[in-house]
């Protein structure tokens, strides 16, 4: 299916935009999954500047939603109606030290890279995104984490630009972290940049630690299918994994989607899936646990846009 065309509106509310926005732009090749419909408008923006000119603009009635390496997320079928933002090029993608043991990473930089600055500037306390298939605009949102470590233990600020294109500054206070969630799912804000802490350590055990991390994730995840990491959040007192095995839901299927073999937290598009197929099989595997134990799993991927 295809949206009606917005971005002639969008370029008249924002003259002197300078960044890439596209209409009708495939989704699909932007997420691990490979799955979903096109944005009704996609916008990657030149810099900060731009993405505030931009949202300054954005008529009320258009829906807002931001993306980033579609590591976690489904686009549903019918594609996303509205402006899609994602962050890109070297105005989001840069880490820079900072006095105090402390590193700045735009929003669109990997995990996998943030964990790699902080190894070569021998900061510890920061390994643990290494095991993170994200960027950084996607672990403040949800507080990512993993291997004992989350994004509120090292997170100092967050910046950003809200829905009405003023620049804006977080405190850790104000950023509202629980088990993977923020305080930020709840604001129109698009991040553009975090700082964090880290302390001094010794760069050959960092990198040791780092690479128990990539072993250990190798060992365990299917990272080399088309998947969108841990599909749902471990529940109280539960492994997401061990209940979904118990209920035996590995290596169910639906379509083209399969409930991994390897980890059943993790759902596979193992080729010609739809994501109806994707999050129709996540339903059904959170049905069955349900009924096997009595478990209530709830998402951690993110699943946007409308169905077909």
């Amino acid at each position: 299916m295809s949206f009606p065309d917005i971005t002639p509106a969008l370029r008249a509310a924002a003259p002197e935009l300078r960044g890439r926005l596209l209409s009708n732009a495939e989704m699909a090749p932007l997420t691990w999954f490979r799955v979903g419909g096109p944005a009704q408008a996609l916008f990657t923006p030149a810099d900060e500047a731009d993405l505030a000119h931009l949202l300054s603009g954005l008529p009320q009635e258009i829906p807002l939603t931001v993306v980033g390496l579609g590591s976690n997320l489904i686009v549903r079928d019918g594609g996303i109606p509205g402006l899609v933002i994602r962050l890109g090029g070297k105005a989001f993608g840069e880490i820079a030290l900072e006095p105090g043991d402390r590193l700045r990473a735009g929003a669109a930089v990997p995990d996998v890279k943030l964990a790699r600055a902080a190894a070569d500037s021998a900061l510890d306390g920061l390994a643990f995104y290494r095991g993170i298939p994200g960027c950084i605009g996607g672990a403040l949102r949800m507080n990512a984490g993993a291997h004992g470590g989350e994004t509120t233990d090292v997170l100092v600020e967050a910046r950003g630009v809200t829905r009405a294109g003023a620049l804006v500054t977080l405190s850790h206070a104000e950023m509202g972290f629980s088990y993977r969630s923020s305080g930020a799912d709840t604001q129109d804000i698009v991040f553009t940049s975090a700082l964090f802490q880290g302390r001094p350590g010794d760069r050959d055990a960092i990198q040791a630690e780092m690479d128990r991390v990539t072993a250990a994730r190798e060992a365990a995840q299917p990272i080399r299918e088309r998947t969108g990491g841990s599909t749902f959040k471990n529940p109280p007192g539960g492994k997401a994994w061990q209940l979904i095995d118990a209920a035996g839901c590995r290596g169910l299927r639906l379509g083209g989607a399969q409930v991994s073999e390897m980890h059943c937290n993790f759902l596979i598009n193992t080729g010609g899936a739809t994501a109806a197929d994707v999050e129709g099989l996540g339903e059904e595997v959170r049905r069955r646990v349900k009924d096997h134990s009595g478990f209530e799993l709830h998402w951690e991927i993110k699943r946007i846009g409308v169905a077909a």
